[in-house]
């Protein structure tokens, strides 16, 4: 293991998850999870989304960060969220009002802008509604952010940083690429699949945690090369943890609690919340110790700048960020 405290360490994959704890760039909140938990991939996921605990109401919800992006009320030329990558937008980012975009990769931004172009007669121009003048003008600011993508990468802005050749690797940097093109965006997802690790779990999880890890820290070295490193904070969750007692097919079933890791300049770096005991279950889970809203509520509230996301009812003194 690699040492955090005298009783808590990292997986040995997690060399770069390490590196950022001593660099002071990575908070670890322990225990997280909510009240009466679920088990169903579905449901906890619905819950984590939405921030919404118990009831039907939850899988009509709108997403938490969807939420928060409403309240803020900020006019920006850019989408409120982009999901990068090719999955489902998940209901986090679903909102009433806000934008938010799916992209694969940044060649879904570089435009043919000979497409947009052509000459328009006299009567086309003469017909053109007000609705065609939006579409052409969203289509001209698209192109310009093309444009100021294909800047940055053929500058060689793009490569302050090694990423790993992993999904998750790829899709950091095209959020680091973004991030220092000027994208105004403030919300960005990304999703690494394959946790589930209910049987032969040793190679999978070593591996997963690795990309992770690796991934996280090449993304903070990019921008703190760009000199942008106060301005990002990459959080990382899971809709449930695992079981501590191994199954008969050498992996681990859905869980309880989990941590919740946060990385960037201005994290609270070290372990947060109380570490949950082995040798006090329930039901053979670890304990909840923290309630996810209050995480969420701090992340929103701290780094976000809004105050009216609902928090979960019992209160927290949850402090996530330094000043």
């Amino acid at each position: 293991l690699l040492k955090i405290n005298d009783s808590v360490g990292f997986h040995p994959s997690m060399r770069s998850a390490a590196d950022l704890l001593e660099q002071g760039k990575l908070g670890i909140v322990q225990g997280v999870g909510y009240p009466n938990p679920s088990r169903s991939h579905d449901t906890s996921m619905a819950i984590w989304h939405s921030a919404q605990v118990g009831g039907e109401d939850v899988l009509r919800s709108h997403g938490w960060l969807g939420l928060a992006m409403d309240t803020a009320r900020k006019k920006i030329d850019d989408p409120d969220m982009i999901l990068v990558g090719d999955e489902s937008q998940p209901l986090a980012i679903q909102s009433r009002r806000s934008t938010a975009v799916t992209l694969s990769s940044l060649t879904d931004l570089r435009l043919r802008q000979h497409a947009h172009a052509q000459p328009k007669s006299t009567s086309d121009q003469a017909s053109e509604s007000s609705l065609a003048q939006f579409v052409d003008q969203t289509m001209q600011d698209a192109i310009a952010t093309a444009s100021a993508l294909e800047r940055n990468i053929e500058g060689g802005t793009d490569g302050s940083a090694k990423y790993p050749s992993t999904k998750l690797g790829r899709r950091m940097q095209t959020i680091s690429t973004m991030v220092k093109s000027g994208f105004q965006t403030p919300i960005y997802y990304a999703i690494q699949s394959g946790y589930d690790t209910h049987a032969a779990q040793l190679p999978s999880h070593s591996r997963l945690l690795r990309e992770f890890s690796d991934a996280t820290k090449a993304f903070l070295d990019d921008v703190e090369a760009s000199g942008l490193s106060d301005q990002v904070c990459v959080m990382g969750f899971s809709e449930f943890g695992r079981r501590v007692a191994e199954n008969n097919s050498e992996g681990t079933d859905h869980g309880t609690a989990g941590p919740v890791f946060l990385a960037g300049n201005r994290v609270r770096s070290g372990l947060i919340g109380t570490t949950p005991k082995l040798t006090d279950l329930v039901d053979g889970d670890l304990q909840m110790s923290t309630d996810f809203r209050n995480v969420y509520k701090e992340v929103t509230q701290a780094w976000l700048g809004i105050s009216e996301l609902q928090a979960a009812e019992s209160p927290s003194s949850l402090k996530l960020f330094d000043a």
